[in-house]
């Protein structure tokens, strides 16, 4: 779904008056009704994702991690079963997964001889059963599962919808008989920084032609696209020419404005793009 810049404007105010939880999203649905749920659920959590960006320094403070800290001894010494630690992060306006990690590294440090390295804390977080306290492995456990924009669990399921849209597309690629190298075999050649398919055969689409394709299982918010730009789509643009980024949930409209530089972009997977090269539907 492709959205004019007032629109996107008008869901990300919307959003900045709510709370990060999928209650707030149901809301979100209700008020935006035209809108697809994939689409608000993507633009959600990257307006989310930018809150806590701003916001990232003030709770790193060696203040502010200490009195989170004992806030949660306290609070787990009036009641263990409690979810002290998700409430914890929901009151002072901070990811519940981010607020895990800045516990358990304080309770590491004061338990361990050695500081606990960035390795050793991801593991833990990835499977709370691995902390030596049963009660903050509870309260690690429930901050990752009510997490809706970060966190482990939110990490996988990413990749996952990530991996099943590059899947959609080249199953779309091998349906039409088109013939292309996928990220692994590019890399296998020696590329590092590589688009996901290149065909070996470019096509044309709408006058523009296309010597590789990017899959993007989320919306094209003018930040997130211009920081692709940066990292990977120039690049591509350089060593193969001019491309496609399909956004699968949609993009604001103004940032087509790059075709004219050799990117084309498109919200969803038209079944006509790649029966161009045949000259048949």
């Amino acid at each position: 779904m492709i959205l004019s810049k007032a629109q996107y404007d008008e869901i990300a105010q919307c959003l900045v008056s709510v709370p990060p939880t999928r209650q707030s999203l149901r809301k979100l649905k209700q008020r935006f009704p035209s809108q697809s749920q994939a689409t608000l659920q993507s633009i959600f959590s990257q307006e989310y994702q930018k809150h806590i960006k701003r916001t990232h320094a003030k709770h790193h403070t060696l203040e502010a991690m200490e009195s989170y800290y004992q806030r949660y001894l306290n609070g787990v010494m009036k009641n263990g079963g409690a979810p002290v630690l998700l409430e914890l992060a929901n009151e002072v306006d901070y990811a519940p997964s981010l607020m895990a990690r800045i516990i358990l590294e304080r309770f590491l440090q004061e338990h361990e001889e050695t500081p606990p390295s960035k390795s050793v804390i991801n593991s833990m977080l990835r499977d709370p059963s691995q902390i030596p306290d049963g009660v903050l492995a509870n309260q690690v456990y429930q901050c990752i599962v009510n997490d809706c924009s970060y966190g482990p669990l939110v990490d996988c399921i990413k990749h996952a919808i990530g991996h099943e849209h590059e899947l959609l597309l080249r199953d779309l690629l091998l349906e039409k008989n088109l013939s292309f190298l996928d990220e692994d075999q590019l890399r296998a050649k020696g590329y590092d920084k590589t688009p996901d398919f290149i065909l070996q055969v470019p096509v044309a689409v709408e006058g523009h032609i296309i010597h590789w394709i990017e899959s993007k299982a989320s919306f094209g918010d003018e930040c997130s696209h211009h920081a692709y730009l940066h990292d990977q789509f120039w690049s591509y643009w350089n060593r193969f020419g001019p491309g496609l980024v399909i956004y699968w949930y949609g993009f604001i409209q103004e940032l087509d404005c790059n075709r004219e530089r050799g990117i084309l972009l498109k919200d969803c997977f038209p079944t006509d793009i790649v029966t161009l090269c045949h000259g048949k539907a």
